[in-house]
């Protein structure tokens, strides 16, 4: 269930000359050549027979190897970008090492906390500048919520899966399927102070109903939310799984913005303004919004619906045994808590509940388990999940006519998903049941996107 590390250059840069310096080379650290067995630098391992300093923050063992796979597609040349390895993760809280990370430029912010501030101005009574220090002295709390990328699971991802199968074969054949389409998400702790917190020290004025969030990146990534949300349950974060922010997550504070699209989350975050509407961003209008077949396209779509993964046994492993396998995923919801996962084995025909990791938190990732005997024969097999107000995880087609039902007249699902194979676009807010198919010598393949008729 490894994860390997890809040839970034031949993604970045696309050039055959570079990518045959790279075969053969040898690696240097330090200006030193490494041994073929040395671990690689900046993968946290600790080394074998280590010095006291080496062990002031925790590594891991040589023998572990997995990491986040580069991104897909083209937004990597204009981007830092990688994706969870969730083949690889085990219990429900993702490691911040693999947490995912979606930059939209390449350099990574290291900002100096002692310098760093929030403003918070607009519509309100007391416009106030915290420090971090200041911001730490606060109420804080501290709970378990996923982020995922809006694009997450989208049509568009598989076509930037198979360009890169076609264009880049050595360095795409190493990032798996689950990784390409779905490692856009993650479930941490943050801890932080509630924004809520902060705007009623603030007083928010009559009149008030949007917040404009901006980040201190070089792009100055800015988000408009209604007031609602934010009095609500959104969180000003400094730390993630019991330790600051890492620089990719936004150290040294961010937005937790609970069952929300990741495009919310902002990330470096400096500057609050409260403001009586939104501010119709790039963000927000030309980008993140989901055009339909008949030409309109939705606006400010936020929560995310009810999903769940297989994550084992997957793309790329191998059952090589009949009988016992213990079938694993992850499920969340940005409306409230999983309440249910369910599991077939036989393409859909029947469901069986599966068993549910304990504590379940709201807006969060829940571990399942299935305890399954097979019997060496092909097998379809696929999870559904329901959270606690009833909501079910749709199929395919059943997304795809949701889609339909919004445009007027309504749309059969089939024109839909024939708009999503050929039109480009990037859709969002993807949650269909994904479905794996296991061969009878024990292979794992891809049962849902494969049957799309895309050409790249």
């Amino acid at each position: 269930m490894g994860a390997k590390k890809s040839d970034r250059r031949g993604f970045l840069k696309g050039s055959a000359a570079l990518a045959g310096l790279a075969v053969g080379s040898i690696p240097f650290t330090g200006g030193k050549a490494r041994a073929a067995d040395e671990p690689a630098p900046g993968r946290g391992v600790t080394p074998d027979d280590p010095e006291i300093e080496d062990l002031g923050y925790g590594g891991r063992s040589r023998f572990e190897t997995t990491i986040r796979a580069h991104s897909v597609g083209v937004l990597n040349v204009t981007g830092l970008r990688n994706l969870t390895p969730l083949q690889n993760t085990i219990g429900a809280i993702t490691p911040a090492a693999y947490h995912f990370l979606v930059l939209r430029e390449k350099h990574l912010p290291n900002i100096n906390p002692a310098e760093h501030t929030l403003l918070i101005h607009g519509m309100v009574d007391r416009p106030l500048i915290f420090t971090m220090d200041e911001l730490k002295r606060l109420p804080s709390v501290s709970e378990v919520h996923f982020l995922e990328c809006t694009g997450n699971s989208g049509v568009m991802h598989y076509k930037s899966y198979l360009s890169d199968q076609k264009k880049f074969p050595e360095t795409a054949k190493d990032v798996r399927f689950i990784q390409a389409l779905h490692g856009r998400t993650s479930s941490n702790e943050w801890t932080g102070v509630r924004l809520s917190v902060l705007l009623k020290e603030c007083g928010v004025q009559p009149g008030a109903a949007w917040v404009v969030a901006e980040g201190g990146d070089t792009e100055k990534h800015a988000k408009s939310m209604p007031l609602e949300k934010c009095m609500d349950d959104i969180i000003v974060a400094y730390g993630q799984n019991g330790e600051a922010l890492r620089r990719e997550q936004g150290y040294p504070i961010r937005l937790m913005v609970p069952g929300w699209q990741g495009v919310n989350n902002v990330k470096y975050l400096r500057n609050i303004k409260v403001v009586d509407k939104p501010y119709y961003f790039q963000s927000e209008t030309t980008a993140y919004t989901n055009l339909r077949p008949d030409g309109k396209a939705s606006i400010y779509e936020s929560q995310v619906g009810p999903k769940s993964l297989i994550t084992f046994p997957s793309d790329g492993d191998q059952l090589t045994d009949r009988g016992y396998h213990q079938i694993t995923g992850l499920a969340w919801s940005g409306r409230g808590a999983i309440s249910r996962v369910e599991i077939s084995t036989d393409n859909g025909k029947s469901w069986k509940d599966a068993t549910l990791q304990t504590p379940i938190y709201r807006k969060a990732h829940t571990r399942f388990r299935f305890d399954w005997n097979w019997d060496g024969s092909e097998a379809v097999i696929m999870s559904r999940c329901t959270n606690e107000f009833g909501d079910i995880q749709p199929t395919f087609t059943e997304l795809a006519q949701m889609w339909g039902n919004m445009a007027e007249p309504h749309l059969p699902a089939a024109d839909v998903i024939k708009f999503w194979e050929t039109a480009n676009i990037s859709e969002f807010l993807n949650n269909p049941i994904q479905s794996w198919k296991i061969g009878k010598d024990g292979s794992v393949k891809d049962a849902l996107y494969s049957t799309l008729s895309v050409t790249v």
